[in-house]
């Protein structure tokens, strides 16, 4: 679902059994408010999540700068990870997701499997960019990430 679709996409995806593309125009502007979810036995109500971080507001905290295609991924990838549930990893490649692990027990688990959706697809995750939609506790999924050729991670 897009707000439109160029003619060289829907060549690419027309070509694909299982993919249908959907083009709904430009969404009206998201209004901040509440958003409510149903919970067994009560609402939990909370403040829509409409934030994101620019790359002026980011700190490097590596020796190695990221490249300016490096975070455009970076940064893209954070937004798909915003709305992909429960220990999300996403890693990115040139403006485009290549790879998703997401429902797992463990960020390791979740970043092993970003990988190999990406290689399934026979997309490169050398020189990636990564994001995950919490902090690691450990450092064992950046490492998963690093092996698997991501360079860089928000």
């Amino acid at each position: 679902i897009a707000p439109s679709a160029s003619e060289e996409a829907l060549k690419i995806t027309a070509a694909k059994q299982n993919v249908r593309v959907l083009t709904c125009g430009q969404w009206g502007e998201r209004v901040p408010g509440l958003d409510f979810k149903r919970v067994n036995g009560g609402l939990l109500v909370q403040d829509r999540d409409l934030g994101m971080v620019g790359a002026e507001e980011l700190r490097v905290v590596t020796k190695r700068q990221p490249s300016e295609q490096e975070l455009r991924d970076a940064l893209f990838c954070w937004k798909v990870a915003k709305f992909v549930k429960y220990n999300a990893i996403v890693y990115a490649k040139n403006n485009m997701t290549i790879g998703i692990g997401a429902g797992q027990m463990s960020r390791v688990y979740s970043a092993k499997i970003a990988g190999i959706k990406a290689a399934d697809e026979g997309l490169e995750v050398k020189g990636s960019s990564m994001a995950s939609d919490a902090f690691f506790p450990f450092r064992d999924g950046i490492d998963a990430a690093a092996a698997a050729g991501v360079t860089c991670v928000i």
